[in-house]
């Protein structure tokens, strides 16, 4: 596969080098892929789909059967009680910011459990017009170790301090020189919050995270999780929308405020994407392991290059996101010209750096995806700031994600003078 990828490609050598690296982790990874897709599978067998309840509705979507199919298999996957999951969210940072709103009331602490959450959300929440902290809710911010772990004392001092209603923990980076949650990570700090302040609502911002581990945050005692239905969860499938993801009081108490109050969750139609919706779940955990795959290869091959890489080829992942240290400036835009030619869609086109809403400083992003904004898709993020490190995303096939990395490698080292 990697000789028909090459051509005449710069980085040739140190390609193969990384490819007979990482391959042993790539069949490490299996197993728990595995235990991933038995889950999902799993949960459709106890389902019980049937092709009749795929069609949906227009209008009001009263009666949607689709919809309430689709919410039922995410509720076993996730295994939450209920969950509210729709094409009218448009995104993760609308789903999290609709669920704290209706979760903190007016007066109330909301408590950031791992430090400041990702750029348009922390905007969202404190600084934007009509902000959570505009309407009278109190923000706090528990500050991460020089090291990028969550800090356990910091956090239960905080917890007595402010005695929140919710604590938000983000379980991926963000644009942050953070290290991503695992499963048991979360489950660490729900034990700390719960020993300090029991009546707090653990909120999880499960962005990234789904599928790639045989558990879901609610399993280390979460409260309630939110996301994304074009990240993990689509499949490279799911045409839009969002999800929370609780208790049923909870997920209805967030309804209420998704919706109007006495209307709730009823309502909602799926205009025909049923099909797609439920379909990309069940593809949801062999794209997420492609995209783990994949990404494995850029770490392997980036760090032969001599960049700083997070998580490391072969170490246990988290989420699909890949940072990459560069370094500078020049360095990210040519890495993401460089992934830009190997999209499927929009190769021709150079990115530039630009103002993205909710961020400070310019971002330059590399996309060509099918479904718009889909990060489980081949994708790159990197705002246009020390210490310069871009966000390598998602690869539904493996082999689509190693050959991005190859072309974005190529584009830095002949910046760099190599080849």
């Amino acid at each position: 596969m990697i000789d028909t990828l090459l051509g005449d490609i710069a980085v040739g050598a140190r390609v193969r080098d990384a490819a007979g690296r990482v391959q042993s982790w790539l069949e490490r990874r299996d197993a728990r892929a595995v235990g991933v897709r038995a889950r999902v599978l799993r949960a459709f067998l106890d389902e019980g789909i049937a092709e009749s309840d795929l069609a949906g509705t227009t209008g009001y979507g009263y009666d949607d059967q689709a919809r309430e199919r689709y919410e039922s298999l995410l509720a076993r996957v996730l295994r939450a009680e209920r969950v509210l999951a729709r094409l009218s969210i448009v995104s993760g940072t609308h789903a999290i910011v609709a669920g704290l709103d209706a979760l903190v009331p007016p007066g109330a602490t909301l408590l950031a459990a791992n430090g400041a959450p990702y750029d348009t959300l922390r905007h969202a929440i404190s600084t934007a017009p009509h902000s959570l902290v505009s309407r009278g809710v109190r923000y706090v911010e528990v500050p991460r170790t020089g090291g990028g772990e969550t800090d356990h004392g910091a956090l239960a001092d905080a917890l007595r301090a402010h005695r929140p209603a919710v604590v938000f923990v983000q379980r991926s980076r963000g644009y942050a020189a953070r290290r991503s949650l695992s499963i048991d990570a979360i489950g660490a700090l729900v034990a700390v919050v719960r020993d300090a302040h029991r009546d707090a609502v653990v909120f999880v911002d499960n962005c990234y995270g789904e599928l790639v581990e045989e558990r879901e945050p609610l399993e280390a005692g979460a409260d309630v999780l939110a996301g994304s239905l074009i990240k993990n969860l689509g499949g490279g499938l799911a045409p839009a929308g969002g999800y929370l993801a609780g208790s049923a009081e909870t997920i209805e108490r967030i309804a209420a405020r998704v919706f109007a109050p006495g209307i709730g969750a009823g309502l909602g139609p799926t205009l025909g994407f049923g099909r797609a919706l439920v379909q990309g779940l069940f593809y949801a955990p062999l794209v997420v392991a492609e995209a783990l795959r994949g990404l494995d290869f850029a770490a392997a091959l980036f760090a032969e290059l001599g960049f700083p890489v997070d998580p490391r080829a072969g170490e246990p992942r988290t989420d699909i996101v890949q940072a990459i240290r560069l370094g500078s400036r020049p360095r990210l835009i040519a890495f993401a010209r460089g992934l830009q030619r190997a999209m499927p869609v929009n190769a021709r086109f150079a990115p530039e750096p630009g103002p993205v809403p909710g961020y400070v400083d310019p971002v330059i992003m590399s996309s060509g995806s099918f479904v718009s904004g889909a990060t489980i898709e081949l994708s790159c993020d990197a705002p246009l700031r020390a210490p310069y490190e871009v966000y390598l995303q998602g690869g539904v096939t493996a082999e689509h994600a190693a050959l991005g990395a190859v072309l974005a490698a190529d584009a830095v080292l002949r910046l760099d003078g190599g080849g």
